[in-house]
């Protein structure tokens, strides 16, 4: 029996980056990728997608910061690792930097119609059959924290992260989706990275919806 093919695209809270480091990650017993993989077994391959400071579909103008427009990288994702039987996707915070100038409302509605309709609609080049969906909502920025008010990097984005629970959940349910909120996910010392204790929790949560789905 072929093995239930679980990608995980997503940015550095994906990736496994330690709150507050210097592009620190987390290890493989620590981050909820692996950590998943642990849970589920080998019926199940995890592919892990993280990459730091991916947006939605917004270019990273920093030196260095090349390729982190994340639709664009998404189909060549998909098609390198076809079949894929469901995606769990979660992306959004480094689109509510003040350099974007993003609405939650706005952010949703790229997920909707660059990430939700284009992940559901790729074939796979090898069976017939489409990826499902689990939408992932994104931990919640503590805009106070220095490193989120260093030269104002994260104006606003509390409330509006706040915002994108209720959005992202409307739009699983449109499109037949599963989804996960972000209750109980806390940020590190930097605001934006989730601690080690919430890779944990997102594991287990993430495992659980999955058993359900896959029984």
């Amino acid at each position: 029996m072929e093995n239930i093919r679980i990608l995980c695209y997503g940015d550095s809270n994906t990736w496994g980056y330690i709150s507050g480091t210097d592009h620190q990650r987390y290890g493989n017993n620590e981050r909820w990728t692996k950590i998943l993989t642990s849970l589920l077994g080998d019926k199940f391959e995890i592919i892990e997608e993280g990459l730091n400071s991916r947006t939605l579909t917004s270019n990273d103008t920093r030196p260095g910061k090349e390729g982190k427009n994340g639709y664009e990288y998404l189909l060549p994702c998909l098609d390198t690792h076809d079949p894929i039987d469901l995606v769990v996707l979660m992306l959004g915070t480094n689109e509510l930097k003040s350099a974007y100038n993003k609405t939650a409302k706005e952010i949703g509605e790229l997920l909707e119609e660059y990430f939700i309709k284009t992940i559901l609609n790729r074939k796979s080049q090898l069976q017939d059959s489409y990826p499902k969906l689990l939408v992932v909502t994104p931990p919640l920025v503590n805009e106070d924290a220095e490193y989120c008010k260093a030269g104002g990097k994260y104006v606003g984005a509390g409330s509006k992260a706040k915002e994108l629970n209720e959005i992202y959940k409307k739009l699983s349910e449109k499109y037949n989706c599963y989804f996960l909120g972000n209750e109980g996910l806390e940020t590190g010392i930097d605001g934006v990275h989730l601690t080690k204790e919430s890779h944990t929790k997102l594991a287990n949560s993430i495992a659980e919806k999955l058993k359900k789905i896959y029984t």
